[in-house]
């Protein structure tokens, strides 16, 4: 079996669940293994978080669009962080705030061509969204069409990372009748990429078939059937049994009972986290914060939890990005942590609502833990496990004290301080800490600012730094992300920003 890491192409949004199935508009098989004309097999494909908004980009669903390669941005993420060409073939910057991006020729799997004129909708769709996604967490984009290939992108403050943005999946660029007045989102059969979505039957399965007129030439898999399915040790046995052929985020319980060749490690940028809700309840009190801190062991996660698939913590950025080590800046101005009997006394035996979520089978059992944890510091703790679609709301809306979470730091731009921006910043589109604190505002715009690159990393560094001071976040470990692929399979891409799985290239033998 032969796999890549070619880079390619998350947001975010609360209103309810949109259900619902997309129409079919042509023959597709949705059961067995099907084939395709050429004779070449449908790829079937096991995922773990099932759609949350109907697959609409302003959500945590774009990433399954880059995924399965349905969208695709003006630039992709290349493997090596830096931006290349998608939609666009070039571009540059005429000034601190201003780029200009040429098309290349393109259309959607609508028919329609790619135009400055759609791609200006699309980006416009994006920034007026009810909740913007976390790519735009910092910056508002003003696009104008310039010309028949020409696109003019102004930011309200300077952007050195622009390209970088505009490679997330959530800027993905859809044909005009994606967009309904409503504010909805439609992507099947409005995307660009090699594969075009037909049908979506709820939150458990999708059916795409081969884009023809994919400007990157014909995908080499006649179309794709995907299951959601939430629980990893029935993934794990998906992929035994000969269910699927692929099947993401194996739980490390069953990583070493897979036969060797169908097991992949994957360094990744995914950090897991005790986030503290800073806003309202047990931990608006910071030496309570630091009690917490101090009680949780996150190293001690590494080998029970997650069988040795996962480092040791270091700061919200692991060793699966490599410079932060050597620019990691010392966090000081903590909080006094509190004693066990100070907390029993400040609590007045208030429960501490500790959740987390099924998605990730790990999460559940490291929630276990830290509970333990986190009583022989004197809280009362009450679990609340649920899947995660079923309480995102809830984590935005501030309802829980504490959430054991699993992030992607680098999903949204590549860009480490986008992420700080959306997650810890007072105005973050994704600040589930609730967090409020003029200095981590400060250090993370200094950060935003920086165009040179190794200051960049230098103030991205001390941000962090700035928000571990604060004790909304305590890092657990880094994890290391297990993908399981039949023999017969070629050319998955294995993504440690975990936006990329299938493109024009991957095939069933």
């Amino acid at each position: 079996m032969r796999t890549t890491t070619r880079g390619v192409l998350a947001a975010l949004t609360l209103p309810p669940l949109l259900a619902g199935c997309f129409a079919a508009s042509g023959p597709d098989s949705a059961a067995g293994q099907g084939s395709g004309a050429d004779g070449a097999k449908r790829l079937r494909v096991a995922l773990a978080v099932p759609p949350v908004q109907a697959l609409s980009p302003y959500s945590n669903d774009a990433t399954v669009l880059s995924k399965l390669s349905v969208a695709e941005g003006l630039t992709a993420l290349g493997a090596d962080g830096t931006a290349k060409a998608a939609l666009a073939t070039s571009w540059k910057r005429a000034d601190a705030t201003t780029w200009t991006f040429e098309l290349r020729k393109a259309s959607f799997q609508d028919g329609t061509e790619v135009t400055p004129a759609a791609v200006v909708n699309a980006l416009d769709h994006a920034g007026a969204a009810k909740t913007r996604p976390r790519v735009l967490s910092d910056v508002t984009l003003t696009a104008k069409a310039e010309g028949a290939s020409t696109v003019r992108i102004t930011t309200g403050v300077a952007d050195p990372v622009l390209p970088l943005r505009l490679a997330s999946p959530a800027l993905g660029i859809l044909a005009a009748g994606a967009y309904a007045k409503d504010g909805s989102v439609d992507p099947a059969g409005n995307g660009t990429g090699p594969f075009e979505i037909t049908k979506l039957t709820g939150t458990s399965k999708a059916t795409l078939r081969r884009f023809d007129g994919y400007w990157g030439g014909q995908a080499k898999a006649p179309g794709i059937d995907v299951s959601w399915i939430a629980d990893g040790t029935a993934r794990a046995n998906a992929l035994r049994a000969g269910d699927v052929d692929i099947a993401e985020w194996i739980p490390t319980s069953q990583a070493k009972l897979l036969d060797a060749k169908t097991r992949h490690e994957v360094p990744s940028v995914r950090t897991d986290s005790l986030v503290l809700n800073t806003a309202s309840g047990v931990f608006t009190d910071a030496p309570l914060r630091a009690a917490a801190r101090e009680a949780v062991d996150g190293p001690a996660l590494v080998g029970s939890v997650f069988g040795g698939y996962a480092d040791a913590p270091k700061g919200l950025f692991g060793p699966g990005i490599p410079w932060a080590a050597g620019d990691r800046t010392a966090v000081t101005g903590r909080a006094g942590a509190a004693s066990a009997t100070e907390v029993r006394s400040a609590t007045k035996g208030k429960t501490l609502r500790l959740a987390t979520y099924t998605n990730r089978s790990e999460l559940p059992e490291a929630a276990t833990v830290l509970q333990q944890q986190l009583e022989k510091a004197g809280f009362t703790v009450k679990q609340d496990v649920r899947e995660y679609t079923q309480m995102e709301a809830d984590l935005l809306a501030g309802k829980y004290d504490a959430l054991v979470f699993s992030r992607v730091t680098l999903l949204d731009t590549g860009d480490a301080v986008s992420y700080l921006a959306s997650d810890f910043t007072s105005k973050g589109v994704y600040n589930i800490a609730g967090l409020k604190d003029p200095a981590v505002d400060r250090a993370i715009a200094a950060a935003a600012e920086e165009g040179d690159t190794e200051r960049r990393r230098q103030k991205t560094m001390a941000a962090e730094a700035a928000v571990l001071r604060t004790d909304a976040v305590v890092p657990l470990v880094h994890e290391k992300v297990v993908q399981g692929i039949a023999t017969g399979v070629e050319g998955v891409l294995l993504d440690p920003r975990e936006r990329s799985l299938i493109d024009a290239d991957t095939r069933l033998r």
